[in-house]
């Protein structure tokens, strides 16, 4: 990956993977070109499709209308599937609001009823022994 500022010039070739590669990412900025062209500039929208084209064909098992959209909608739900909170997958993701990334993937978060029904279950229950116990007491 070569990560470029709006200075075509200058260049730096990242060949950092997982949370080396994030970090790095992470001190360019918001503002940083990261798919170029040969040319330095960036890749239109055309040439990304055409790359996603070429790995469809070279990666089994991908569907064949799998875009390069996708991907994001696949690194946030191995975010929730690995028990990340709305606030860490909105600010990954760059949403404006926790409510967009809600709206878009809350139905991937795992039911959390009944997590809460256990809970109220052991305090109630917990509750009720120790009422038990101080009529024994008396």
């Amino acid at each position: 990956m070569i990560l470029r500022t709006g200075n075509f010039g200058n260049a730096e070739r990242v060949t950092a993977r997982g949370a080396e590669l994030s970090a790095q990412i992470a001190a360019y900025g918001r503002h940083v070109t990261l798919l170029t062209g040969d040319n330095g500039r960036q890749l239109s929208p055309w040439a990304v499709e055409r790359a996603m084209r070429t790995a469809r064909q070279k990666v089994e098992g991908l569907p064949a209308g799998f875009r390069y959209h996708d991907l994001r909608h696949y690194f946030a739900s191995l975010l929730i599937a690995s028990g990340a909170d709305v606030k860490t997958v909105q600010a990954r993701l760059r949403h404006a609001s926790a409510k967009i990334t809600l709206d878009t993937y809350g139905h991937i978060w795992p039911d959390r009823d009944e997590s809460t029904r256990a809970a109220v279950e052991a305090v109630l229950t917990s509750r009720t022994e120790q009422r038990r116990n101080r009529r024994a007491e008396i």
